[in-house]
Parts: structure tokens; sequence; C-alpha cells
């Protein structure tokens, strides 16, 4: 199996620590995001959005994130998705909080502060509004559960954490560090030996 992404890339760190959890073999295929490789052939015959990452698996190809996650624990039969119908749907509800109301705020934070692309000050003041409703939410699901969708580690978890990652390096960690829960968990998830094998990778 090739993985087609930039170990630094957000989306590519969810898929490389879902195969970490999986302790599942996998060639990855660099594709330099600084460079703009994502943008071009021949990535873009993998990915026709030019996004990263993309998938090729003994002739199938497959790309976006989340969809990736999931093939790859149905196909390795994990345990990071509730097999229960309800407890499923739960964790696929905070897979789909974390692309609408979360990932793309957060990254408005991490083009501004770390990558240097400057944006609107208007764009950032709603990113953190909105992030800040989004982790009053989330605070409240982490006082009841150990983990984002329940009492145990899911695809859910690993979708948001490499935002976390990349936020606490930006004023947006002032928006996290309000929420003990948020915190708890975040200390607790960010050990795992999966996510420091990713985020080794910087």
């Amino acid at each position: 199996m090739q993985i087609f992404g930039d170990s630094r890339s957000t989306n590519t760190r969810k898929v490389l620590t879902t195969l970490a959890e999986l302790d599942a073999p996998y060639e990855l295929v660099h594709v330099d995001f600084a460079l703009g490789m994502h943008k071009q052939e021949p990535h873009l015959s993998r990915q026709p959005f030019g996004q990263m990452p993309a998938l090729e698996d003994d002739g199938f190809v497959l790309y976006e994130s989340h969809a990736m996650c999931r093939y790859l624990n149905d196909r390795a039969a994990g345990q990071l998705m509730p097999r229960e119908l309800r407890a499923r749907a739960v964790a696929d509800q905070w897979m789909s909080i974390e692309s609408a109301n979360f990932s793309t705020h957060a990254m408005k934070f991490v083009y501004h502060h770390l990558l240097r692309v400057a944006q609107d000050p208007a764009a950032l003041e709603h990113a953190g509004a909105t992030l800040d409703k989004t982790l009053r939410i989330l605070a409240a699901q982490l006082s009841r559960h150990s983990f984002v969708a329940g009492q145990t580690f899911t695809l859910a978890d690993i979708c948001f954490m490499p935002y976390f990652w990349y936020m606490m390096l930006t004023p947006a960690n002032d928006l996290i560090t309000r929420h003990a829960s948020v915190l708890a968990w975040w200390d607790k998830v960010r050990k795992r030996p999966s996510w420091q094998s990713v985020a080794a990778h910087t």
C-alpha cells in the first residue's frame, strides 16, 4: 500500500496515525507541499482536487482523509470505529464536526501564524469565534467521556489531533487552555505511540 502525501500535512497525519494504530505496513511517497507537487501531475491523477493525501492499494485509488481512515480500519478489521450502530453514528458525527466546524477555522490560525500566509483580520476573528463555540461543545462532551466519541479511542479522536498539534503553536492555544477537559484529553492522546511516531516528522 502506498500513501501519497506530505508528513507535515494535517490530513496526511490523520491517515498515518490510523495506519500506526492498526500497525499496518505502508510506503509513504512524499508529495512536497512546499513545492506545490500536490497541484501537479502525477498527483492530480490520484487526487483531482490537488489535495493530500491519496492512497493506492493494489490498484485501488482513494482520496479524502476521512474515507481513507474508515477504509483502512475496515480493511484491517480494526477497532477504531464502533461496530454498534448508534455508537458508530456518534463517531461519524464527531468526524463531521471536525470537518464542518473545526478544521477550516483552525487552519486560519495555522496559515497566518505558522505558514506566514496572511489572513484577513475579520476572517481570523470569525474563525476564533467558531473555534470557541466548537471547543465549548467538545469540552462538554469530554467532561462526560474519556474520548471524543465515547469511552474508547476512535477515528474521531484521530481526526482532531493534527489540528490541536498545530493550534497549540499559535495564539489559538488560548481557546484550548481554557477548557480543562479538552486539555486533559489532548495530554492523553498526544502521548499515544501512534501519534508520537507521526508527530516526529515535522
